[in-house]
């Protein structure tokens, strides 16, 4: 169970769209916020396409998780807009963005993410990463030193030494190729909590649903190998994380890996607390920004 959770973890980021007024969740308010659907190239000159709104340092950039974009963080940039500058993107393969990609991978992620700050001209950023976008944050912030503030992952991190072998990796990719919608419904039962709300879960497998399959297959097989403690111990910026308790976070193993790591559990919640728990996720993102920027 807990292989096939990383696997899921790690394998799971109209010109103007007007926001009026509106009440997410469990009862926060937003400001009348204009979100913008802009684009940009990859490295390798596949589009990249990002919402983005509001102003104000630092800017806050959420990367979504494996299979799922950037409308996981829709709350986010309705909330945040107000007093910074709001970024999220969709990775390759997912969402609008493109996926005629040759080579995938986290540093390959890594470099999407650091196309978007350099499109955007961003000069102090948070990045936040749920999932896949964890160690896809991470990597992003090892090729821009200069300009990201802090690192902070959003359920993931739960072990900074795992490392996926070549035929877990391998056995992922063939149970997508098999069946996919058969094996991401079963992806998505292993994110929740076992009373969580049935309709939330079912939006979610929706809109992951989403996701071109062969991407998927490309990118479940780019993960082999992968050293996330490695990029972690690399890393000169804090990083810290907001976890569901859904699978234990393992604090000491991490800080023998990344010495500052720190993290805030949140109760009987699973992998997207942003969607599960919005008023209190936001009410941490709040905090850890107040901490990374004193």
């Amino acid at each position: 169970m807990r292989v096939l959770y990383h696997l899921a973890r790690i394998g799971m980021l109209t010109v103007a769209a007007l926001l009026a007024a509106a009440t997410v969740g469990n009862g926060e308010k937003t400001m009348e916020v204009q979100i913008e659907r802009k684009t940009c190239l990859a490295e390798d000159g596949v589009p990249i396409v990002y919402s983005a709104s509001g102003a104000g340092d630092p800017a806050l950039l959420f990367i979504h998780g494996g299979l799922a974009d950037r409308t996981f963080w829709e709350g986010q940039l309705r909330i945040f807009a107000s007093g910074h500058r709001v970024v999220a993107l969709d990775l390759p393969g997912h969402g609008e963005s493109g996926l005629d990609r040759k080579k995938w991978g986290i540093p390959e992620f890594g470099a999407d993410v650091k196309a978007v700050i350099t499109a955007e001209k961003l000069k102090k950023v948070i990045l936040f990463g749920n999932s896949l976008g964890g160690p896809v944050a991470i990597e992003a912030a090892l090729l821009l030193p200069d300009r990201i503030l802090g690192v902070v992952g959003v359920d993931t991190f739960q072990r900074l030494d795992y490392r996926i072998t070549p035929e877990e990796a391998k056995q992922r990719a063939e149970s997508f190729q098999r069946d996919f919608a058969g094996a991401l419904k079963q992806m998505v039962r292993m994110l929740f909590h076992a009373d969580a709300d049935p309709a939330l879960m079912a939006d979610a497998e929706r809109r992951m649903a989403g996701t071109s399959p062969e991407a998927a297959q490309a990118m479940f097989r780019s993960f082999s190998g992968y050293d996330e403690s490695g990029a972690a111990r690399r890393l000169a910026v804090p990083l810290r994380a907001i976890n569901g308790d859904l699978y234990p976070t393992d604090v000491a193993g991490n800080r023998k890996v990344k010495t500052d790591f720190d993290v805030v559990i949140m109760k009987h919640t699973g992998h997207y607390p942003m969607l599960e728990r919005p008023k209190e996720f936001n009410d941490l993102v709040k905090e850890v920004i107040a901490s990374l920027t004193k």
